[in-house]
Order: structure tokens, then C-alpha cells, then sequence
């Protein structure tokens, strides 16, 4: 299957779709900072915010599409602080239930790296839940585990899981570093 990325900015169709895609991750146990049940106008709502963040340059929202659906999504939030200017942060990496195990998430993830670069970006950080989250696939791009907080956040159907934290050297940090090792 080929698998299309694109930026997404800000319509409605979009934050309907989003909210969908949103909406069916934490149904099904996905740790993205929501409980369920997730209700429709939450999820678009948290999707607006981000589409305007987007629109204003602070991050990029990307989607991934099969067939001209829309199926998955990541954000590169790139909104740092000065002293932070090199870093960007991967969040809410997410893929419908029926597009798993396709290569929709390692794709998403690979043109983030592409677009950190280019924006001048050298690391990168992201968490994941420590139960049933997408460690497996971010140490298989790479990423490096630097710790777990342990009973960090609420599982979407109650309970309390760790969180796993993560960082990557990109672009001439990532060679930079390898060649100092």
C-alpha cells in the first residue's frame, strides 16, 4: 500500500476527520492525553487549537492517507524556547485501528524527521505510555530511551501507566555524534 503525507491545515472537513481518528485511538486504549468516553466537540476542539498552531507556523500537523483517506497523523510541534531553538518534540502519533501494521506510523515519523531537519532542527523528544505504547517502533528508528516516570499519566479507561521518555540526534547532530563515539 502506498502511503501519502501531507500537511494539514485548518478546515472543517479535517477537524472532523481528526476528531474521528482521535476519538477511535482512545476507545481503544491509546494514551494521547485523553479519557474515554472522548467526546466529539473535546476532539475537535483539541484539533482546532492545533490546525491554528499549525496555521501560525508553531508546528506541523502531517497526515497519512490510503486510498484519499486519511488514516493517521503525528505533529512536530516546533514552538521552542529561545534556548531551544534545536529541538522539536513528536506528539500525538496516532493510526485507525484498521490501518495498523501497515507502515502508516513509521512513514509519519520519517517525514517529521525530514521536516525537523529542514527546519533547522537537530534533536528531537517524544514520550509514550509505558503500557502498550509505541516504544517498539520508536527504538526501531532510532530513538533512544532515556528514562520512565512512573504512574505519570491516566490510562484512557482508568488506572495509571508510567511514561516513557525518548530523544533522537538528526540531521548533522545525528552524524556528528555518531562519529564522536
Amino acid at each position: 500500500m502506498n502511503v501519502e503525507i501531507a500537511r494539514l491545515s485548518s478546515s472543517t472537513l479535517t477537524i472532523a476527520t481528526l476528531s474521528e481518528i482521535l476519538i477511535e485511538v482512545v476507545a481503544n486504549g491509546g494514551s494521547v492525553s485523553f479519557m474515554h468516553p472522548l467526546a466529539p466537540d473535546m476532539a475537535a476542539s483539541f484539533w482546532t487549537r492545533s490546525l491554528a498552531a499549525a496555521d501560525a507556523g508553531k508546528r506541523v500537523v502531517l497526515g497519512a492517507s490510503l486510498d484519499g483517506a486519511l488514516v493517521g497523523t503525528v505533529t512536530l510541534d516546533l514552538d521552542s524556547p529561545p534556548n531551544q531553538a534545536h529541538r522539536a518534540d513528536i506528539a500525538k502519533l496516532m493510526t485507525k485501528v484498521r490501518s495498523r501494521g501497515l507502515g502508516v506510523a513509521r512513514t509519519l515519523m520519517l517525514e517529521a524527521e525530514r521536516i525537523a531537519i529542514a527546519e533547522g532542527r537537530t534533536l528531537l523528544t517524544l514520550d509514550t505510555a509505558a503500557e502498550d505504547g509505541a516504544a517498539p517502533l520508536y527504538e526501531r528508528l532510532g530513538y533512544e530511551f532515556v528514562g520512565e516516570i512512573p504512574d505519570y499519566a491516566l490510562k484512557p479507561h482508568g488506572g495509571l501507566t508510567g511514561t516513557l521518555i525518548y530523544f533522537k540526534r538528526i540531521g548533522a547532530a545525528a552524524g556528528a555524534s555518531q562519529g564522536s563515539r
